[in-house]
């Protein structure tokens, strides 16, 4: 057993350092850059669909409480407004070509990083608190014809589902996205400082 942890712990101790060129480097980083701008577009449309999809209950259905129409109208604003916020944020990482100019579009990416921050630590509370907002106006007229345990299960389930975003999910959707832009970011800082060496 002492063979293996000393075998072990030499394995481990043993490093071996790979060079890659600024080349592969650098299409490594392209196809993450890709991979993260696609998924902004992604997020981005979602919203766009759930702005129509939400917007189109006000035009195709009428309601007999005022509290209805101002709810989803709640909800129909902080969907546009995340909605601009995740377009400006794409617009940080897709504005310029990060072959020509690393090192811009690396302050571009510690921009990024730094609004992604934001929208999950401060406007993400404007988005929870505004959408639970305007599920209660909601709820109001819709829970009415339901049975009491209909509208307990209703209300109870969506209390735990925002509690359940608010914690585990975002924390968890929090730490993938920091390590993934981190990995990036590291890579554009190797990437502009092999382009200084040889320049």
């Amino acid at each position: 057993m002492q063979e293996f942890e000393h075998i072990q712990s030499l394995w481990q101790s043993h490093s071996v350092e790979v060079k890659i060129s600024a080349a592969e480097m650098l299409e490594q980083a392209k196809k993450e850059v890709n991979a993260l701008r696609t998924k902004s577009l992604f997020n981005i449309a979602g919203m766009v669909i759930s702005f129509i999809a939400i917007s189109s209950l006000l035009v195709f259905f009428s309601f007999n409480s005022w509290t209805t129409t101002l709810g989803i109208g709640i909800i129909v604003l902080a969907v546009a407004i995340s909605t601009l916020l995740l377009y400006r944020e794409h617009r940080l990482i897709s504005r310029n070509d990060f072959t020509e100019n690393p090192g811009i579009f690396l302050a571009r990416l510690h921009d990024y990083q730094l609004s992604r921050f934001n929208l999950y630590n401060k406007l993400y509370w404007f988005y929870a608190i505004a959408i639970s907002l305007g599920f209660i106006l909601f709820f109001f007229e819709t829970l009415q014809n339901l049975s009491t345990w209909i509208q307990a299960a209703i209300i109870l389930f969506t209390v735990i589902w925002m509690a359940f975003c608010a914690t585990i999910l975002r924390r968890s959707f929090m730490k993938k996205e920091k390590e993934r832009i981190d990995l990036l970011i590291e890579k554009f800082e190797r990437i502009t400082a092999q382009f200084e060496e040889k320049g």
